[in-house]
């Protein structure tokens, strides 16, 4: 008996936190937190990718089975990212052109897989923001092998529950919980502001090292020894 287990879509996330969230770079969130990135394998198929921000819907499909990726992209809605467990697999490509422009007309924010895509130009000429370990010719198969919808899941050695928040772009991926977003979003909104005054500071001359206080502190330091 296949076994498909299937939960209801998670709330709608804030279009307005989901805005803020995509002014901000991953590595800015990498400046402040150490949990919640997927390994640095899973990269932007596009290498200028801008960031993306999206409510996480969750899909687990077994190797050469992609019967339920025909599933999620025909009930995920505007604002929502389909991260896709690839249960270990990866070999098999589960995301081509067909599946990202079904998943753009259905106004995903993007698609992320613990595993490789295929149709590179495709998906490229689509203009749907695709994160993946790669490429591959091999793809799945309608083969009704079941999966899960709306679990909890692991892609990229990170825990993804439905409704997390996740924020993508060029340097990577982060996975943040729905009840942390806002928090992170203005923190680092804040952070990306101190950064610009820096840049600012850097364009007009000054020494990095003067503007963190590092040539201070290790010149004193140095002349205690």
């Amino acid at each position: 008996m296949t076994n498909y287990r299937i939960e209801p879509l998670p709330t709608p996330a804030d279009p307005k936190l989901l805005a803020e969230l995509e002014r901000i770079e991953t590595a800015t969130i990498g400046h402040m937190r150490h949990t919640g990135f997927m390994r640095r394998t899973i990269q932007a198929l596009a290498p200028d990718q801008p960031t993306r921000a999206g409510l996480a819907v969750t899909l687990a499909i077994p190797g050469f089975c992609s019967t339920l990726v025909h599933y999620a992209v025909s009930k995920i809605r505007p604002g929502d990212i389909l991260v896709i467990d690839r249960l270990g697999d990866d070999r098999h490509a589960c995301v081509g052109g067909a599946v990202a422009r079904a998943a753009k007309m259905a106004g995903a924010v993007g698609i992320v897989v613990d595993g490789p895509v295929t149709d590179r130009v495709e998906i490229l000429a689509e203009g749907l923001p695709v994160w993946c370990s790669g490429i591959s010719p091999i793809t799945t198969r309608r083969a009704n092998q079941g999966g899960t919808f709306n679990r909890p899941i692991s892609c990229g050695n990170v825990p993804v529950l439905p409704g997390d928040i996740v924020v993508a772009d060029a340097s990577g991926v982060v996975v943040l919980p729905a009840d942390e977003a806002e928090h992170t979003a203005r923190e680092a909104a804040a952070r990306e502001l101190r950064v610009a005054r820096t840049m600012a500071r850097l364009q007009a001359g000054e020494k990095l090292g003067d503007i963190t206080g590092v040539v201070q502190q290790i010149e004193n330091l140095s002349a205690k020894d």
